[in-house]
């Protein structure tokens, strides 16, 4: 039998020792990384090699949730295109090895931060992060996704049409209360879809938190967490990454209300225009990919919350997560009659 050594705490939801096997024997340790809400995450190292390893989360899933083949094809693409990814090692979509499907790809060495704020870092290294954050996003929506061998992965044109569908059915699924404000935002957003319909990679959930900078600098060197990412809208990304600016910072690591050019924080303003600088997609954020963002978080967040009630939640922080849900619908609604970018 494999040898097994646990590393962490935290509960290992599979047997480690069919890992070992699939792996082709020896020994495996294994440590599950805290703080996500979604795909469980662990480090793996076997034979020298270390690893991580991402799988869907026990139980029930909402349709098309968790879909760890599409994380694995399009880190491997983007990669193979000069993108900073982790390198992908093997895919196994037979549930037998472990209970679920699962990926391993290279571990990088490097820093994540959870707060956006940035504490960790001084004045200059945050500018200079934030600015490698916009570059690399628009780095990203130029990239040749025909070139990238990515057809298939989403659907030319049409995305916010279906991704507002996609968001109003996983809220049908997943509500665990009811609210008028997503109920408002479902009917709202489908009614008032801007005509610009262009398409290119979205990340799906871009922002300082799914970013690996490097160990001794703020530049980036992974881009994190793809299980939202398709062909889509390139706003949409833009507009994710912008609803930091309205989380306060006990909201998920925000930076809304803080003293941005005494810390050597972006203005959003000044994000978006680094974006543009660099390439990025010239269509003006409006009202409606500001509510967008903040609509499907909430639908998110409520996901969150639906797991923790089922038992299936892959963060310990689930049920106060969840709970970001109605306010997340709130700042969507508050969205609709602002008029700052």
């Amino acid at each position: 039998m494999s040898g097994y050594h646990d590393r962490s705490r935290q509960s290992i939801d599979f047997d480690p020792d069919h890992l070992a096997t699939r792996l082709g024997g020896g020994d495996v340790s294994i440590q599950r990384i805290s703080g996500g809400q979604s795909n469980p995450t662990y480090f793996v190292d076997h034979g020298g090699r270390r690893m991580v390893l991402r799988k869907p989360p026990a139980g029930n899933t909402l349709p098309s949730a968790h879909a760890i083949d599409r994380e694995h094809r399009i880190m491997a693409a983007v990669g193979a295109a000069g993108f900073p990814v982790p390198e992908m090692i093997l895919l196994e979509e037979d549930p037998e090895p472990i209970g679920t499907s699962f990926y391993l790809m290279e571990r990088l060495d490097g820093r994540v931060f959870h707060d956006s704020a940035l504490p960790d870092l001084s004045f200059a290294e945050r500018t200079v992060a934030f600015r490698d954050t916009a570059r690399t996003l628009a780095k990203l929506h130029s990239l040749d996704w025909h070139a990238a061998g990515l057809e298939g992965f989403g659907r030319p044109g049409g995305y916010f049409d279906r991704q507002i569908a996609r968001w109003t059915r996983q809220w049908g699924l997943s509500k665990t209360r009811d609210d008028e404000n997503i109920e408002t935002l479902c009917t709202w957003l489908a009614d008032n879809m801007p005509a610009d319909d262009r398409t290119t990679i979205v990340h799906g959930d871009y922002r300082i938190g799914n970013i690996m900078f490097a160990p001794d600098a703020p530049r980036i060197i992974g881009v994190l967490d793809w299980e939202l990412s398709t062909l889509g809208h390139p706003l949409a990304d833009v507009a994710h990454i912008g609803t930091f600016w309205d989380f306060d910072p006990h909201e998920l690591g925000g930076i809304a209300g803080l003293d941005h050019a005494a810390l050597g924080l972006p203005s959003r303003d000044a994000f978006i225009g680094e974006y543009l600088q660099a390439g990025g997609c010239d269509t003006p954020i409006t009202d409606f990919h500001r509510a967008f963002a903040l609509f499907r978080y909430a639908v998110i967040f409520e996901g969150i919350a639906a797991r923790h009630k089922s038992g299936n939640a892959a963060g310990d922080n689930a049920m106060s997560v969840g709970a970001l849900s109605a306010a997340c619908a709130a700042k969507a609604i508050d969205a609709l009659s602002s008029d700052s970018a």
